[in-house]
């Protein structure tokens, strides 16, 4: 087992919790319709790819640790960058940002990239185990 993408998927998936809450709870009712998907969508990629994170944490012996290493930094990139991006956006009104929208905007494609980027190294490398 990897125990620093096990320590990190840990963190991620309670902060996926925490913010999915906040948003049900804190964002809802303060920002419009549009802005509260927005939000639930981080919410949901953040909480998908934080369970990928555990389940890359025991794939010893089925992925190379520098295979596993590469695909932990994609995914806590793709989560920063798509997640984030998405929590700013939605909540850009209540945070004054609503001028920074054309440089949050485009970080959020850039996150899935990323991901897709994490999945396909994860592909590649299973087909050649085999």
């Amino acid at each position: 087992m990897n125990e620093r993408t096990l320590a990190w998927a840990s963190g991620i998936l309670f902060l996926a919790v925490a913010l999915g809450a906040f948003g049900a709870h804190g964002i809802r009712g303060r920002v419009d319709a549009e802005a509260y998907h927005d939000w639930t969508t981080a919410a949901q990629y953040q909480f998908y790819h934080g369970l990928a994170l555990l389940a890359l944490a025991n794939m010893g012996g089925k992925l190379s640790e520098r295979a596993v290493s590469f695909v932990r930094i994609l995914f806590l990139l793709g989560i920063l960058c798509f997640c984030g991006s998405l929590y700013l956006l939605a909540a850009r009104e209540p945070l004054g940002i609503e001028a920074w929208t054309r440089v949050i905007g485009p970080i959020t494609p850039l996150g899935g990239l990323l991901f897709l980027a994490g999945w396909a190294v994860i592909f590649v490398n299973a087909l050649r185990r085999n």
